[in-house]
């Protein structure tokens, strides 16, 4: 980088008015650094091109861009060797390669480009346009300010920076901006330095640890269910010929499709034996009755794994390891329990999930994950190459690979298909920070900040890494035995076709508009199939808005990620559905929201949880690029205030830990969201160890 444009280290925050000319940015800077008596930084730019114009009457051109940006860091590493904590600045590099890019035909300084993305600062107040345009000698764009803002909008979110939208008139800003200011400085007083070094060692920043302290304190506020999502109203039902033209649509994708498979595979399978663990723990086979223990209420689970014993798939493997060692019936059956689960066994209780033998074909055992690679070869090839990624945790990576090796030539040679495998894990710079019933950072025994796991929506991050341009997203223990699985490909192949159908739609939707195409009977198509197809709402001041102001709308709109989500009919399974709600600003949406989201006490909403027809089996395929083939950032997309707070203890004293938004939930919040209805068939998840003896489970084969 060109050392005239590098920033230089200063330990104060620096906080950047970010936004399009004549919305208050000079007026709050000054302001703010009155209030603080700290320096603040002007924009070097109205000084130089002041200073042209007076001089040949002429206006900004692209030879000027360096010597300003140069002049910018000059001042700014001058104030910031004069702040003592904090440093306000009007303007940065980002802003100079906004300007650049949208007055000189899309193109940066590859010296400016390189400096806007590599200086960093602590927050961006990006400064709306609600506010009357004063016209002086060098602001020339008066009404292009919403395409403007848009632009300033993108730039903060494509570039993963921190940022508040200021709004509304003087007074109201300034007292927004101090509010995050102080919350800044407050995270520099509330952790040692012990703490921040920690936190730096994870990846974790310490304003996002402050803001989950914030959020202990004001506490999560349920959702506001406002009706379920149906067939006509939030659900698409396809017919037989809307099924043919979207599976023909997905085979006949680009073959420069990247697809990808994304399996969230970290679970453990002790959840799966709990009843069988409880039968380790409380029966005797030398002195109870088994017929009784099985008989008594509270044992049904058991009792049914003893009455189908013999149709799991794993029963050969463990009676040829178990077999001489029992003589009657209960001594066999603990016998047969305690080798599956104990570590001297098989230790079926400690091994993830998905690395579990799930189906039986003629002896041959076949786990999950050799499962989910038959299902990649069957619709998730690009050219002749299966691409999966699986979420595991860092001590079973070893047992995935082992069983990879095992299986990717035998497999490859049976469906005539490569694969490539991934795995990642959950990041501890997403751990979130626990608190005290006081909420504050709860410590342990020696002084030490405690960070909990985020949960799965942490994977939000995981998935924001992949590379691919459309992504299946299904859960490791969903799967069904291969004769049936015709049935899932073809419901892959009408989810996916659908996905590129609107995919196609939006994206030339919105190259048309940013092509300049402005007529009206363009906008209220965009608006239709934003409403029809996208289930996107508009609020009641939309037609009020100007041209230009409607087309930043609509553009916002347009450039999201895509999910199209599988919805099975609500048959008393456990777990989330698709539902409208409305949040605090009256917006609604449509999101998968699960009942620990729901304020069940309140009848009205707990009705419409439990009237819901419609259930969420995680069945997703997502377009996460954008119209000209950039990726999303999809951490742009999260609704943090979808997280779950919950009461924990360590060290024998009562904590509270802050869940992420779940990675379908609050985690894609702001995303295009598409719900349609897939057969039940499709939906086969093994919860517990008897779920194996359904039909989707059993081969015909299996001896």
């Amino acid at each position: 980088m060109e050392e005239a444009l590098r920033q230089e280290p200063a330990d104060v925050l620096k906080v950047v008015l970010f936004g399009p000319e004549s919305t208050g940015k000079t007026t709050l800077a000054r302001e703010l650094a009155r209030h603080y008596g700290e320096p603040w930084v002007p924009e070097f730019a109205r000084e130089y091109l002041q200073e042209k114009w007076d001089r040949v009457q002429q206006t900004c051109a692209p030879e000027d861009l360096l010597p300003i940006a140069r002049g910018q860091m000059r001042l700014e590493n001058i104030g910031a060797r004069e702040a003592s904590r904090l440093l306000i600045c009007d303007t940065d590099l980002l802003e100079t390669k906004v300007y650049s890019e949208t007055y000189y035909g899309g193109g940066c300084d590859p010296k400016l480009q390189a400096a806007a993305l590599a200086n960093d600062y602590d927050l961006y107040f990006l400064t709306d346009i609600d506010i009357p345009w004063e016209a002086d000698d060098l602001r020339d764009k008066p009404h292009e300010r919403a395409e403007m803002f848009h632009y300033f909008k993108t730039a903060l979110r494509e570039n993963n920076r921190r940022f508040v939208i200021l709004s509304g008139g003087r007074e109201a800003r300034f007292e927004k901006a101090v509010k995050h200011i102080d919350q800044l400085l407050n995270t520099m007083s509330e952790f040692t330095s012990s703490d921040l070094e920690y936190m730096a060692e994870k990846g974790i920043d310490p304003e996002k640890a402050r803001a989950q302290i914030e959020t202990f304190k004001e506490g999560i506020p349920p959702v506001r269910l406002s009706k379920a999502a149906v067939v006509g109203e939030g659900i698409v039902r396809f017919s037989q010929e809307d099924e043919s033209r979207l599976r023909e649509l997905y085979r006949n994708r680009d073959a420069d499709t990247e697809v990808l498979k994304f399996i969230p595979a970290s679970g453990a399978a002790s959840r799966m034996f709990k009843a069988l663990f409880n039968f380790l723990g409380d029966f005797d086979p030398s002195a109870d009755d088994l017929d009784a223990y099985l008989a008594e209420p509270g044992h049904g689970d058991m009792r049914k794994f003893a009455e189908n014993l013999h149709d799991f798939p794993f029963y050969g493997l463990v009676q040829s390891r178990i077999r001489g060692k029992a003589t009657d019936k209960a001594a066999e059956l603990y016998a047969f329990v305690q080798e599956l689960l104990s570590e001297d066994g098989l230790n079926y209780g400690f091994y993830p999930k998905g690395l579990l033998p799930f189906h039986n074909y003629d002896g041959n055992l076949a786990t999950p994950f050799e499962e989910h690679l038959y299902e990649g070869a069957a619709y998730a090839c690009t050219g002749e190459t299966a691409v999966l990624h699986f979420t595991i945790s860092p001590q079973h990576s070893d047992l995935f690979n082992r069983e990879f090796d095992g299986l990717r030539d035998r497999v490859g040679d049976q469906v005539h298909c490569s694969f490539t495998v991934g795995y990642s894990f959950q990041k501890p710079s997403t751990d979130t920070i626990a608190v005290t019933p006081e909420n504050t950072p709860f410590r342990d025994s020696e002084g030490k900040i405690l960070f909990r796991p985020g949960g799965h929506g942490a994977l939000i991050e995981n998935l924001n890494d992949q590379e691919a341009d459309l992504i299946f997203i299904k859960n490791i223990d969903n799967v069904v035995v291969r004769p049936e699985l015709d049935t899932i490909t073809r419901w892959k192949e009408v989810l996916g076709g659908y996905l590129i159908e609107l995919q196609e739609q939006a994206f030339s939707f919105y190259r048309m508009l940013s092509d300049g195409s402005l007529d009206h009977d363009l906008l209220n198509r965009i608006k239709t199939f934003l409403e029809d197809q996208l289930n996107a709402r508009f609020g009641e001041s939309f037609q009020g808005l100007s041209i230009e102001e409607q087309v930043a709308v609509l553009q916002d709109k347009l450039a999201r990620p895509i999910r199209v989500c599988g919805m099975v009919k609500n048959e008393g399974e456990p777990g989330g559905g698709p539902f409208w709600i409305t949040d605090d600003k009256g917006h609604d949406s449509l999101q998968i929201i699960e009942s620990a989201q729901v304020d069940m006490s309140d009848p009205g909403q707990k009705s419409l949880f439990e009237d819901s027809t419609h259930f969420n089996p995680v069945d997703l395929v997502c377009g996460v690029r954008n119209a000209y083939g950039e990726k999303y950032n999809l951490l742009n997309f999260v609704d943090e205030k979808q997280g779950f707070i919950t009461g924990k203890t360590s060290e024998g004293r009562p904590l509270k830990a802050l869940e992420l938004p779940g990675l379908w939930n609050g985690g894609m919040a702001y995303w295009n969201t598409v719900f349609a209805e897939v057969p039940v068939s499709t939906f086969n998840p093994v919860k517990t160890v008897n779920d194996l003896l359904k039909p989707a489970h059993r081969s015909s084969r299996k001896k």
